[in-house]
């Protein structure tokens, strides 16, 4: 029986498909490669040593859809497959409806249609209200701020009804804090479009040398040091949450939400600290004006998950630079290969 993993070519998305074929689990996976690389398949397959079908479409192609799962005895579905920058969806919502929304309805669809009723989804901390008490819980206020998050907050709902009409369904919806770092190999790891929204991999472009400094979004907030302190969670711990989650699924039906961070959070500056303690490398910043919708403090409650999942992440701050480094060194221009016959040719 296989695992069919949408978006399986992403960030999060690969590193779980490591943590599936190392631990027996047979996959498929699904992706449009319009935010990865086909070079991270063939990364995971040599670090594992384990082959798997990979199917290039979109779920927006309900007959494609259906030819995956023709194709495959698929036991089960973890989806990651979705447009996810916060700053694109508020300038384009449009795309992040139709992608996030529609793309899902079909997979769900489909599933239903093959009797296939087990999904673990990839959510996000972006689900929560702002400016409410810390650590959230998996009970607190819900009301995201910006489209990406509302189609997040969509989805979820949209599995809860699944399971309201059909308790046959098995639905795991998983609540990320902020995932960083990379795979201790440096096969895999981070690999963003353009200048990166995200604070290590822009951290890590810095202490290269491809970007000149770090812009730090204010430190005017009531915090220790006046920086942001966020939930930071090394993508392998991240990835580990969705093999229990599919052991969840697997066993029982119900509809579940858990967050997965560390429960404790850093401070941009902490961060910094901590990178440049880890690495050697110093990293120039400068502070800037707040940016918008950014909230002071957001850290995880994530008793939940230990209990019911019996997960809680291991790795340090410090692993999570340090690995965050290694691929950043190993790849300094990510999974982009270059073709040096063509570039011989050129000379």
């Amino acid at each position: 029986m296989t695992i069919l993993v949408t978006g399986g070519a992403g960030y999060i998305g690969s590193h779980t498909c490591v943590e599936l074929l190392n631990n027996g689990y047979e996959i498929a996976v699904l992706d449009n490669l319009s935010n990865s690389s086909e070079e991270v398949l063939t990364r995971i397959r040599e670090m594992t040593n384990k082959s798997f079908m990979f199917y290039k479409g979109d779920l927006l192609d309900k007959d494609f859809i259906k030819m995956v799962f023709q194709k495959n005895r698929i036991e089960a579905v973890i989806h990651f497959a979705g447009l996810k920058a916060v700053g694109e969806s508020v300038q384009h919502p449009h795309l992040y409806y139709q992608n996030n929304i529609m793309g899902t309805l079909h997979l769900l669809e489909v599933m239903d249609q093959y009797e296939i009723r087990k999904i673990v989804f990839s959510s996000s901390a972006t689900v929560y209200a702002s400016s409410q008490p810390m650590p959230l819980s998996e009970n607190s206020i819900t009301k995201a701020i910006n489209p990406y998050g509302r189609t997040k907050l969509m989805i979820e709902e949209m599995l809860a009804d699944y399971y309201q009409a059909n308790p046959k369904w098995s639905c795991v919806v998983l609540r990320y804090f902020n995932p960083i770092g990379a795979h201790q190999s440096g096969e895999i790891g981070e690999d963003p479009n353009g200048i990166p929204n995200n604070l290590m991999p822009y951290l890590t472009q810095v202490a290269i040398g491809k970007l000149n400094e770090l812009k730090v979004f204010g430190n005017d907030y009531p915090t220790p040091d006046g920086t942001c302190i966020r939930d930071y969670i090394h993508v392998v711990d991240l990835a580990k949450g969705h093999i229990k989650a599919l052991n969840k699924v697997q066993i029982e039906s119900g509809y579940y939400t858990y967050n997965l961070g560390t429960g404790g959070g850093y401070s941009v500056l902490e961060v910094i600290q901590a990178f440049e303690k880890a690495t050697g490398k110093k990293v120039p910043y400068s502070i800037g004006g707040r940016r918008q919708g950014d909230v002071p403090i957001c850290y995880a409650d994530t008793s939940t998950s230990k209990m019911e999942l019996l997960w809680q992440a291991t790795k340090s701050l410090e692993e999570m630079c340090k690995d965050a480094w290694n691929w950043q060194t190993q790849n300094p221009n990510g999974y982009k290969i270059i073709d040096h016959a063509t570039l011989n040719s050129n000379n």
